[in-house]
Order: structure tokens, then C-alpha cells, then sequence
């Protein structure tokens, strides 16, 4: 079963600003894979196991970057 969280992202401002969220994200032990899309300014991340949104929106940060969960 893969569990679903979408954030949005606040200062993005090229793809790469993507990919260096990607990065981050993926790093994190239960995410099998993560998508920003700097358009909509959003970011879906596909978990194998539940983890706290809250260690997600950490590598965000890390990465230079502010998000929030989408309810």
C-alpha cells in the first residue's frame, strides 16, 4: 500500500529548486518517491510507511525552501 502527502511549496524559482526539494525528500527512509511541481507549486510525496509530515516539511526547509501540508 503507498500512502500520499501533498505539500505546497513557497519560493521556488526555477526546476532545479525542484529537484533540490526532490533530493532532500527522497533522502528519508519510508519515501519511495517525491514530485514538485514548480507550476502549481506543490509537492506529492509516495510513502512505502507512515512518517510524520512534519520530518517531510524538515527537508523541505533543508533545502532552502517552506512548505505546509495540503488538507
Amino acid at each position: 500500500m503507498t500512502l500520499r502527502l501533498e505539500f505546497t511549496v513557497s519560493g521556488m524559482h526555477c526546476t532545479s529548486c525542484g529537484l533540490l526539494i526532490d533530493d532532500e525528500i527522497e533522502e528519508l527512509p519510508g519515501v519511495s518517491a517525491s514530485t514538485t511541481n514548480l507550476r502549481t507549486e506543490r509537492t506529492v510525496v509516495e510513502l512505502d510507511r507512515p512518517i510524520p509530515a512534519e520530518q517531510i516539511i524538515e527537508a523541505i526547509a533543508t533545502a532552502g525552501y517552506t512548505a505546509t501540508v495540503v488538507s
